[in-house]
């Protein structure tokens, strides 16, 4: 089938009882001045958080995120960084918390990772803002090989947490992409990605949407959200 921006709107349109339903139900972005305001502390607590949501469920998460707050001093850098095997130790005894020695040791990691990027660039929310939308994929591999924990799925979940525009390559969405011929299974190569991100490029030239928008779509095109 041709793949194209008109023939998705109509087929999600059906699913919802009017324009304004479906509108509201599709998800939102920060614009990049939002996004280069988005203080480090914020990105660092949002890896962190989507950190733990890997293999878990998110509402237990976040149920605990106000204690992960507290006992992170709201997770500013300068201070996370400065996290040693102690500190992480002493964490491992706190309650309020979820416990994963892994998962925590992430957090002075990644702090690394944000100062790194504050150095090159002013501030990692420049970074974030300025990456283009077209090249969603290339900041999904940047953030898997100098973060923590942020391969796979968990880098565009950190993006959505943050406000920053990405896909989602749920099971919904891949079904789409096949079915649709342009791919044949679950994209792991670069070049398949590649496919994808150019898939994507065609379809918010052609619509104007955010890319989390067309990602909701295509995976409404395959399973209604009621």
């Amino acid at each position: 089938m041709d793949l194209t921006y008109q023939w998705l709107y109509d087929t999600v349109r059906k699913r919802f009882d009017s324009e304004q339903a479906m509108e509201s139900f599709l998800p939102q972005v920060l614009t990049a001045e939002q996004l280069q305001h988005k203080t480090d502390d914020r990105y660092l607590s949002a890896m962190t958080l989507r950190v733990f949501q890997a293999g878990m469920q998110h509402t237990v998460v976040e149920a605990k995120w106000p204690a992960f707050e507290k006992a992170f001093s709201g997770f500013q850098p300068e201070a996370m960084v400065l996290l040693d095997d102690e500190d992480i130790q002493q964490h491992m005894q706190d309650p309020r918390i979820i416990r994963h020695l892994v998962k925590l040791q992430s957090i002075p990691k990644n702090a690394r990772f944000i100062l790194d990027i504050r150095q090159d660039q002013g501030s990692f929310g420049a970074f974030i803002a300025n990456w283009p939308d077209t090249d969603t994929i290339g900041l999904w591999r940047l953030l898997g090989q100098r973060g923590a924990r942020l391969g796979g799925r968990s880098a565009a979940g950190f993006l959505r947490l943050a406000g920053k525009d990405t896909f989602f390559l749920t099971s919904h969405v891949v079904e789409r992409l096949v079915t649709a011929g342009i791919i044949a299974r679950t994209p792991t190569s670069q070049r398949d990605l590649q496919t994808v991100q150019n898939t994507f490029n065609a379809l918010q030239q052609e619509s104007g949407r955010p890319l989390c928008q067309l990602s909701s779509m295509l995976a409404l095109s395959i399973h209604p959200a009621f």
